[in-house]
């Protein structure tokens, strides 16, 4: 299929995109690298009035460190985050989910930013985000607001941005030396959106555990942290039998919809499975680090 008509604009600068997103009053759509937004206006299923293509605008671009965090400009490409040498040392498992992103030319087009404001849950940046608990900045017209996860997401591919925002950054917070980490995910075939996909954090001292974060990615209309299998974790320990306790919960605790690719039961039974896959990679690495 072919898409709509639509007007194109390549801004040179963030203001000039921002001074567009105004003009359109709500019908203009922002593209990034068009991984997502492409396919829906070739099956018809959004019809901007015009496309603000970001692609130009150099300053949105970028990974850096800054005050105790990674910050990636929201136009950097997938393919720079999944080799760049800071992500690796400082954000192993962002550059782990990376990985996991469909193919390599989605990679090399599709952005961090991009991939957040779609806000698909089955995808792994948002899971990201969420674990890390990281947050995004979007600019306006008005000025610029810092939104966590939890105000990001609001249900499947919506989020909080208003129609004249633009997202322009990513903060993660480095993880600390000697935490642990693992992302898993199960789809039909490599490169498939994920039918479930868990990321999980361990800090360790011994048998104890100082410090769980998880979150699930394809169970719900949003991320979801997983606090309920986290606190077994942290109150119960690594033992075998406590992360499987801790996967348990965090089976119960997720409320997945069903569809044409997994009935509801079988992704919360992929939920308990990957978890219990993801906590154990993640503190055999934190007993090693």
């Amino acid at each position: 299929m072919k898409p709509p008509r639509f007007d194109y604009h390549a801004p040179a600068s963030l203001d000039e995109a921002l001074a567009l997103l105004v003009r359109y009053g709500g019908d203009g759509k922002v593209v990034a690298g068009g991984q997502s937004l492409m396919p829906l206006l070739n099956f018809r299923l959004v019809r901007p009035a015009a496309l603000i293509d970001l692609n130009r605008i150099g300053s949105l671009a970028g990974i850096r460190a800054a005050n105790g965090h990674v910050v990636l400009g929201a136009m950097t490409r997938q393919r720079a985050i999944e080799f760049s040498p800071l992500v690796a040392e400082r954000l192993p498992l962002l550059r782990e989910a990376t990985r996991w992103v469909g193919h390599l030319p989605i990679r090399s087009r599709g952005t961090i930013g991009g991939s957040l404001a779609h806000a698909d849950p089955s995808a792994e940046y948002p899971a990201v985000l969420t674990v890390l608990d990281g947050e995004v900045v979007a600019r306006s017209r008005a000025g610029q607001r810092v939104l966590k996860a939890a105000d990001l997401f609001e249900t499947y591919l919506t989020t909080t941005l208003s129609p004249d925002e633009i997202l322009t950054e990513v903060r993660l917070p480095v993880m600390a030396k000697g935490t642990g980490w693992a992302f898993e995910e199960f789809a039909r075939r490599h490169g498939d959106f994920a039918i479930v996909g868990v990321a999980a954090v361990i800090e360790r001292q011994g048998e104890r555990c100082v410090r769980a974060r998880l979150a699930a990615a394809g169970a719900g209309p949003v991320p979801r942290r997983l606090r309920e299998a986290e606190a077994v974790l942290e109150g119960d320990g690594l033992g075998r039998a406590a992360i499987e306790r801790a996967a348990a919960r965090a089976g119960e605790a997720v409320d997945p919809d069903g569809d044409i690719h997994a009935s509801a039961d079988y992704r919360r039974n992929l939920t308990r499975v990957l978890t219990a896959r993801a906590v154990t990679r993640a503190a055999t690495r934190a007993a090693s680090r």
